[in-house]
């Protein structure tokens, strides 16, 4: 003869087993779904570092390129050392487009697209092998355009350019050297500054700048 206590607990353990059963299957279903999205943020975490390298190698090949910019207005300035530099040359289609002989005293948006309308470019404006596009800009270091260092051109001041006076002898008794109006045995050393802009793929930017003097 079964015991009503006996009875009751073969009862009851189909109904233990079945509970015991769907919790199970809900832990299951949580730690399925926390180990999805932990695989989607390794994805999105894995895809983002990509992307950021492969921004920072765009961005690093578009400097090299816009060195490259500064390397070819240094070598204009060098193929055309002589008072042909006093002047204005940035016109389209010249040899010298790119050159100007005064600097403005506030410096411009160099990202504006529209201040590089007179750069000289590299490969005559087709991309490097980078994909990447050069420009140069060369200002003389004076404050009036088309006028030679420390004249007077028009109604304008003196003009005054940025220059290294030489360390050559002076000429003339009482000449100091710390003064540009005294006669020099050589020309003092016009500064220049060169702008360089490199634009190259997924809107990569680089703008660099260099100031050379050159001996006119």
């Amino acid at each position: 003869m079964k015991t009503p206590r006996s009875f009751s607990r073969r009862a009851l353990a189909p109904q233990l087993r079945a509970r015991q059963g769907g919790t199970i299957l809900i832990i299951a279903l949580i730690v399925l779904v926390a180990m999805t999205l932990a695989g989607i943020a390794t994805m999105r975490s894995v895809d983002t570092a990509t992307i950021t390298a492969g921004n920072i190698g765009l961005r690093q090949a578009s400097v090299n390129a816009a060195d490259q910019g500064i390397q070819a207005g240094v070598n204009w300035l060098i193929a055309n050392l002589g008072p042909t530099l006093i002047n204005d040359n940035h016109q389209p289609g010249t040899a010298s487009k790119g050159y100007f002989s005064s600097v403005s005293a506030n410096d411009p948006d160099w990202y504006e697209p529209l201040n590089w309308s007179e750069a000289g470019q590299l490969n005559n404006g087709n991309p490097d092998a980078g994909g990447n596009v050069v420009f140069f800009l060369i200002h003389r270091m004076c404050n009036i355009p088309n006028c030679d260092t420390s004249a007077t051109c028009g109604s304008n001041p003196p003009n005054i350019c940025a220059s290294t006076l030489s360390t050559a002898a002076l000429t003339g008794q009482g000449s100091d050297q710390t003064r540009p109006t005294d006669s020099h045995t050589s020309v003092p050393a016009i500064h220049y500054r060169v702008t360089a802009k490199a634009v190259g793929p997924r809107n990569s930017i680089s703008i660099v700048q260099s100031l050379v003097r050159a001996f006119n």
